[in-house]
């Protein structure tokens, strides 16, 4: 794509860096196959190249935002599915970010827009503050159905019937690990989160068992919280760095002191946000530590694979050190008693597009011993898209349909997903419960079973006592 910026606009660093992703488009339109919103609406703006010929025009021309393309680029889901559909390398996830911190900058939102805005910056990163919200919008939701605008509607119908009490794993610590042996093939620090841990906490008290028990000594850093991408998508660049390098300071700390192997992500969403510190923090004071923090950062599943390389045999041996019972107890029964559970494994775009993961969930599903399912156009957002489903929601809930319809279409026992957001989607319009793939894994080597499907599968607790 020819762009025309001048000397003066490339001397910025976010401008240079929104040149070099524009002169890599060349107007393909294999973006538009995959883009969710061009699907749903079928207005070229609505697709990546619409939206990159908007974004090009208000940045050259340097010119105040117009209602017409803050409303396009409002509406991009940044599920990034045009990136792994683009043969030219285009990286549509630095442009849009660019827009968005520039419309944040020079567009002056409607005041209702503004005060939304503002409150979920305020309360969702802050899993107390989310915790007090969410019980009050418990108290709200029978008067939904009142309320003038959808999104606070959206943002009650979406309140979980329970919010789980806080769990103390949580908490800034270290666990050591369990390894039968006394082994510690890895020290690594988990990413705890902010929404998380008010929605549901059973991922984090999964992720540490499991990893322990596979050796690992797993921390909970002092000072690391929420990873900044609930605000990095609004545009709020200020605050969302600051709650960045607070990530970074924390995680540096425990690489100079006891040193750290990964640092170990389960919101895959959050995990494409902190893969990305090095370009967020590219001109800052913080370069340096932010790159060294993105080098080690992985999905949850990243380090999973590492650390059960031998096969599938793996689980089983793992699972009889702690007194399972072997491989047959691993192939579970069924609700009707006559083979595996069958897992409908839903790919979270942050997953699968943002941090081109799409194998190893499926794979270690499987050497598990369940049966893992896809649903049709499994490449095809869900809707959430961390705050989307709350300021989009009309559109958020034709993508829920949508996806609820494909998975149940598989009739799985249990749906499983590496993304928060995800299942909270999914879970509020589906009787098929959800949970995420460690808890499915922490099950099959000795934990217990997951909660969310206590009472809904007929079979037994795979552990013994120990």
């Amino acid at each position: 794509m020819r762009t025309e910026f001048t000397e003066t606009q490339l001397k910025d660093p976010a401008i240079r860096r929104s040149n070099e992703i524009l002169r890599a488009c060349v107007h393909c339109g294999f973006c538009t196959a995959t883009c969710p919103t061009y699907q749903l609406l079928g207005d070229e703006l609505d697709s990546p190249r619409g939206r990159i010929y908007l974004i090009k025009d208000m940045l050259e021309n340097s010119r105040i935002p117009d209602a017409k393309t803050v409303r396009h680029i409002d509406k991009c889901l940044s599920c990034l599915a045009c990136m792994t559909t683009c043969p030219s390398g285009v990286h549509y996830m630095h442009l849009v970010d660019h827009a968005r911190e520039y419309i944040e900058a020079n567009y002056k939102r409607p005041l209702s827009d503004r005060a939304l805005r503002w409150m979920l910056a305020r309360i969702l990163p802050y899993p107390m503050r989310f915790r007090i919200a969410l019980l009050g919008a418990r108290i709200g939701r029978p008067f939904a159905r009142l309320m003038p605008d959808a999104r606070l509607r959206a943002m009650l119908e979406m309140a979980p019937k329970r919010v789980p009490p806080v769990s103390r794993n949580d908490d800034p610590q270290s666990f050591p690990s369990a390894d039968p042996g006394g082994q510690v093939k890895k020290r690594v620090a988990l990413m705890t989160g902010c929404a998380q841990k008010a929605l549901n906490t059973d991922i984090n008290d999964a992720t540490i068992r499991l990893l322990t028990r596979l050796g690992c000594e797993v921390v909970v850093a002092r000072g690391a919280a929420c990873c900044g991408a609930l605000t990095h998508h609004m545009g709020k660049t200020t605050e969302s760095h600051a709650m960045a390098a607070s990530n970074i300071r924390a995680w540096i700390a425990e690489m100079e002191g006891g040193g750290l192997d990964a640092v170990v992500i389960n919101t895959s969403g959050c995990g494409t946000t902190v893969k990305d510190y090095g370009h967020m923090f590219r001109n800052d004071a913080l370069a340096e530590d932010a790159a060294r923090v993105s080098k080690i950062a992985v999905d949850v599943t990243e380090l999973l694979v590492d650390l059960l390389p031998e096969g599938a045999d793996a689980f089983t041996r793992n699972a009889a050190r702690r007194g399972v019972a072997g491989t047959e107890s691993l192939l579970l029964p069924d609700s009707e008693g006559d083979g595996a559970i069958t897992v409908a494994y839903h790919a979270a775009c942050s997953l699968q597009h943002g941090q081109q993961i799409r194998t190893y969930p499926k794979d270690l599903l499987k050497r598990a011993g369940f049966t893992v399912v896809e649903p049709a156009d499994s490449h095809l957002c869900c809707g959430s898209a961390g705050t989307y489903n709350l300021m989009q929601p009309e559109i958020s809930k034709q993508l829920k349909d949508r996806k609820v319809r494909t998975l149940e279409a598989k009739s799985p026992d249990v749906i499983a997903a590496g993304n928060i957001g995800c299942m909270m989607q999914i879970g509020g319009a589906t009787a098929v419960p959800i949970v995420h793939t460690v808890e499915l894994l922490d099950w099959a080597t000795g934990g217990p079973m997951p909660p969310a499907l206590s009472g809904k599968l007929a079979v037994p607790d795979l552990r013994r006592a120990v």
